[in-house]
């Protein structure tokens, strides 16, 4: 297979539907996700230009997600898990708009 996928990682529950949007689905929890994560990041074929993680497994890969910020490609977007949301997503969107704009005009 060519070309680039999108994944999703996260809780079981908050990433299943997904998989029927035809993403390729991860389920992880805090103790496994940054072996998760890597895995993911390694696949070549196919290879991910999206990665979707829920907000909660965001946190534990921090030093991971910061050091691909200015890759191309994955790009790395937390969502909402089956909990809710902890702003992380829009705290992302507020910088980067910043970076590129020069100040925040959301």
């Amino acid at each position: 297979m060519n070309g680039y996928r999108i994944a999703v990682i996260g809780d079981r529950e908050s990433v299943m539907g997904f998989r029927a949007l035809g993403l390729d689905v991860f389920p992880a929890v805090k103790e496994d996700v940054k072996e998760v994560f890597s895995a993911v990041l390694q696949a070549e074929d196919p290879a991910y230009a999206i990665l979707y993680i829920t907000e909660e497994l965001t946190i534990p890969l921090k030093t991971e997600i910061a050091a691909l910020k200015d890759e191309l490609v994955p790009a790395v977007i937390p969502i909402p898990s089956k909990n809710g949301t902890l702003n992380l997503g829009m705290e992302a969107l507020n910088s980067a708009v910043e970076r590129a704009v020069g100040s925040n005009i959301l």
